[in-house]
């Protein structure tokens, strides 16, 4: 087993309708509005940025994220990530009456020296705090949405 790879699916219930999700979830840019473990976000061109996490853990994470694929039709969106995290992620909208479910899908290999070192003992920590930035992520788009239906 590799103790650096990881594979990691969430499941996203959410009161909006999903063309409204996949429109906040395609803007990079706008994360740290509402995600507050997304500390920072870069453009680097249309297609790509550079993000900076950090979750309960003190440590931080960068990647470099590029556009893989963008599929309004099927609610997907993709990116190649580089840098401390190396592999991809996937979100993707489906509809559910008026409200709609995101799975995010991600695959990893870690490449930050420091979680490296710590992978065996850490690993667990490391997949609660990957647990606990999912949750405050769909709590956070949740009241994002909320608020920029009432705006509306």
């Amino acid at each position: 087993m590799d103790w650096n790879h990881y594979r990691f699916r969430s499941r996203w219930p959410l009161p909006a309708p999903a063309p409204d999700v996949y429109r906040a979830l395609e803007r990079i840019e706008d994360y740290p509005r509402w995600w507050p473990q997304v500390r920072e976000v870069t453009r680097l061109d249309d297609t790509s940025g550079l993000l900076r996490f950090r979750s309960l853990l003190p440590y931080d994470l960068t990647a470099t994220v590029r556009e893989q694929r963008r599929d309004p039709t099927e609610g997907v969106l993709e990116v190649a990530m580089s840098g401390d995290m190396e592999g991809w992620a996937r979100w993707t909208v489906a509809p559910r009456g008026s409200a709609s479910l995101v799975r995010y899908d991600q695959e990893v290999v870690v490449r930050k020296p420091l979680l490296r070192r710590l992978a065996v003992p850490g690993r667990p920590l490391f997949r609660a705090n990957h647990r606990l930035m999912m949750r405050a992520g769909r709590r956070g788009l949740a009241a994002h949405l909320a608020g920029g239906r009432q705006a509306v």
